[in-house]
């Protein structure tokens, strides 16, 4: 399928004109083109001229991702705008796509709200400058740092309305669902954007995305000034957590990992315990740093069926476990340990409002960002040095960052 229609109307319209030459008066054609001459000017000055082809890294099946040239986007939409990207971190969901796909990626059918079927542009996780606006953007202008949310959503339906975008009815995911930013330019609703301070970098923007998933999981559990927490896996959305939790407010923040490099991380970047499950039992190795009762609220952030029943064990009774991992297998628990205890089970999926939150944090210098950097790559190297990089050597990598330009 076409990644995009990169027709010329001004060309066409021009060419139509042509061949109903003497069937109506000359001068209202010549009227006619310099009309559209005009409007495709005025046009232009809401954006630079969008080259024909663009690269692009383009999932097309499992273990079968190819970086080459497509169609770049046409001059965007009413309500859109086109975006030159700087960075796109490569996501823990990205990775899944590349070994298991299709996870989110439509397949045999096309997404509801975008057409997207079979093939997609990877990559959510982005930062760059506005190139072009569409009609009727106001709070968006051209030369704009942004950085923008996955979660194109309707607006309209009832999850919309009490604002859960997340959970639209027809929610496209920008790089799942949509095309994403491993690519030159990219595409989204400016209602999606967020314009970032110059004290931020490009890199830092990048992880804006990874940040707010850690913080809508720590806003979900509610006020945790004095309380402690325990955060099963310290990958990139477990140290976003841990690091969430820390600048909200948690006392004792316990890291659940077996990765030598990755427990490391933990602590550097707030955790105040480790845990290894590998030495001894982790229920309790957690009462004992919890005075025998648990931790008040856990975090799963790993997705396996064995890790969703231990972030309940770790738990106190009355605690709250939150679930934030993209689980692959069912697991199987007695409901009756949550019945008897009434411990709450909340699920988090990515965000909804934490964008703004999270871009003043790390502008305030309240969440820093350097640090879950481990690589720095050109889209070119996106296969070798980015996608089997972190299935070869997972323990030593958290983020690694895309360079489309």
């Amino acid at each position: 399928m076409a990644i995009f229609d990169s027709a010329n109307p001004l060309l066409e319209t021009t060419i139509l004109f042509k061949k109903m030459k003497g069937m109506f008066n000359t001068q209202a054609i010549k009227h006619a083109i310099v009309g559209f001459q005009t409007k495709s000017k005025n046009n232009m000055k809401k954006g630079m001229d969008m080259p024909v082809t663009m690269k692009a890294a383009v999932w097309e099946g499992r273990l079968n991702i190819n970086v080459k040239e497509v169609a770049a986007p046409p001059s965007p939409q009413p309500g859109w705008v086109n975006i030159k990207v700087e960075w796109c971190g490569i996501c823990g969901s990205d990775l899944h796509e590349y070994l298991a796909g299709p996870v989110f990626i439509p397949t045999g059918e096309p997404h509801p709200r975008t057409g997207i079927q079979d093939q997609c542009i990877l990559g959510h996780e982005f930062s760059g400058s506005i190139v072009s606006v569409g009609e009727g953007v106001e709070n968006i202008s051209l030369g704009d740092r942004v950085t923008a949310s996955a979660c194109q959503h309707c607006g309209e339906c009832l999850y919309c309305k009490e604002g859960h975008p997340n959970l639209c009815e027809t929610v496209a995911f920008t790089g799942l669902m949509n095309h994403g930013g491993f690519a030159n330019f990219v595409t989204v609703p400016a209602n999606v954007v967020y314009k970032i301070p110059e004290n931020v970098s490009f890199e830092s923007a990048s992880l804006v995305e990874p940040l707010s998933v850690g913080m809508h999981a720590v806003k979900k559990a509610g006020d945790l000034k004095g309380k402690t927490v325990a955060v099963l896996g310290a990958g990139t959305i477990g140290l976003c957590t841990i690091m969430c939790a820390r600048a909200l407010g948690a006392e004792k923040i316990i890291a659940v990992e077996v990765s030598k490099e990755r427990k490391n991380k933990a602590l550097e970047l707030g955790a105040n315990i480790i845990v290894d499950p590998k030495e001894g039992d982790a229920i309790e190795q957690v009462k004992k740093h919890t005075g025998g009762y648990g931790a008040s609220v856990t975090f799963e952030c790993i997705g396996h069926k064995d890790t969703a029943k231990l972030a309940i064990d770790l738990t106190r009774k009355a605690g709250k476990v939150i679930m934030v991992g993209i689980f692959e297998e069912p697991s199987s628990y007695n409901f009756f340990e949550v019945v008897a205890t009434e411990k709450e089970i909340i699920g988090s999926l990515a965000y909804q409002n934490e964008f703004e939150d999270v871009i003043k944090m790390i502008s305030d210098g309240l969440l820093e960002t350097n640090s879950l950097v481990t690589g720095k790559i050109s889209i070119d190297d996106i296969i070798n040095m980015g996608f089997e990089e972190l299935v070869n050597n997972k323990d030593s990598n958290i983020k690694i960052l895309v360079s489309p330009n």
